[in-house]
């Protein structure tokens, strides 16, 4: 199959674009550079968009990664506060979380045209998805109905309906596709689902408000952030016949709301939104490093492919922290949009892109710099992204 190009929808701002674009470019110089050679030389045939969710006015930011621009705006469903782009073909998928009380849906969009193609009804307040790639599967939270959505990918439709705990917010699948963990955050508690039987197997309390998890790349082991309190839940999983079980409570900062994992799976870092820390955890035997303080009301972690940095998006400022993982300490920040709460980084790692959910923009850092490259502007209540990378043939 053939994809055109992309065109923008919005014409009248491409210009205005490429205008703000180069007087940034021309007042970083002394720092940056702004080098084209500083940028992949990608072939004609390459195409690379983020999807920013815009929960506020119920469409999708389609951003041109490849010429740094404003590609168009997308409607989809009510809500929209979660995106996921497949690894192996050009789909996006995005939750609407719908109206209080009422049901949510999937849209799926062809990147190829970034337009909505098919949209499946979910249940009450969908908020997450993630996929399992290898068996053309998405799961997804339904926090007010209390369950698990399976979604089989290929015939578009619900397959399965799994119970949870009180108001699920993730649903994690481990790496081989074998596991998936459920924080339940109005249960206090976390699930490990088992996917091929599509049922709970285990059930761990004290967790309050359960909120982000991570597992490990061998899938043997998760960490779960328990962000009403302050502590991580660390929760081996099966394997053999070792049953699912709890490891460890590991003590960090107040709230801890996400969980930043290195590449490697050598470390966890954690987001203390109300201590303004984040907590460097030793994966592999659940110690506790330390605590470094960041910024204001830090929300969200991402490591570097490298396992150099970590960017620590701070929502109660205008700035990205960077911590340097192998100093153990800070290397600076990067002053961006209102509220960063959410990021990606292109497919080849030269560009960060910070969601700011108040100012209704997406920052773009030059990670080769660590400095502000240019701001380009998105829907109302902007909240998550998803970077697709992809080859028209």
């Amino acid at each position: 199959m053939t994809f055109a190009p992309s065109k923008t929808t919005r014409t009248s701002a491409e210009g205005g674009l490429r205008g703000r674009l180069f007087a940034v470019c021309v007042a970083l110089g002394a720092l940056s550079g702004c080098r084209p050679h500083d940028f992949p030389q990608f072939p004609p045939n390459y195409r690379e968009f983020a999807y920013v969710t815009n929960g506020a006015s119920n469409t999708v930011s389609v951003l041109d990664v490849v010429n740094v621009r404003l590609d168009r705006e997308v409607l989809v469903g009510l809500n929209p506060v979660a995106v996921a782009a497949h690894p192996k073909r050009p789909e996006v998928y995005v939750v609407n979380s719908g109206s209080a009380g009422g049901q949510g849906s999937l849209s799926i969009l062809d990147a190829g045209s970034n337009t909505v193609t098919t949209t499946i009804a979910l249940h009450g307040q969908p908020v997450s998805i993630d996929l399992d790639a290898a068996h053309d599967l998405a799961y997804v939270a339904n926090s007010g109905s209390n369950t698990i959505s399976v979604l089989d990918l290929q015939s578009r439709r619900e397959v399965a309906q799994i119970g949870t705990g009180e108001q699920p917010v993730e649903a994690r699948v481990a790496p081989d596709g074998n596991t998936v963990v459920v924080p339940n955050r109005g249960g206090n508690s976390v699930s490990i689902v088992d996917a091929a039987r599509r049922r709970v197997r285990a059930i761990f309390e004290g967790c309050p408000g359960a909120a982000d998890a991570v597992i490990l790349p061998d899938s043997s082991k998760a960490f779960v952030a328990c962000s009403s309190g302050h502590q991580l839940m660390a929760i081996g999983l099966a394997r053999g016949q070792q049953a699912d079980h709890l490891e460890a409570m590991l003590d960090v900062g107040r709230a801890p709301v996400h969980l930043a994992l290195k590449p490697d799976g050598g470390e966890v870092f954690v987001s203390n939104s109300a201590s303004d820390t984040i907590s460097e955890i030793y994966a592999s035997t659940d110690e506790v490093g330390g605590a470094y303080l960041m910024g204001d009301q830090p929300v969200r972690g991402l490591v570097s492919s490298d396992n150099a940095y970590v960017y620590v998006a701070n929502a109660g400022a205008q700035d990205v922290t960077i911590y340097a993982i192998e100093d153990g300490k800070r290397a600076g920040s990067i002053h961006v949009g209102d509220g960063p709460s959410a990021m990606a980084f292109s497919a080849e790692g030269h560009l960060l892109f910070v969601v700011d959910t108040r100012s209704g923009d997406v920052s773009v850092v030059r990670t080769l710099s660590h400095a502000l490259f240019t701001m380009l502007p998105t829907g109302r209540g902007p909240n998550a992204i998803a970077v697709k990378a992809f080859r028209v043939q």
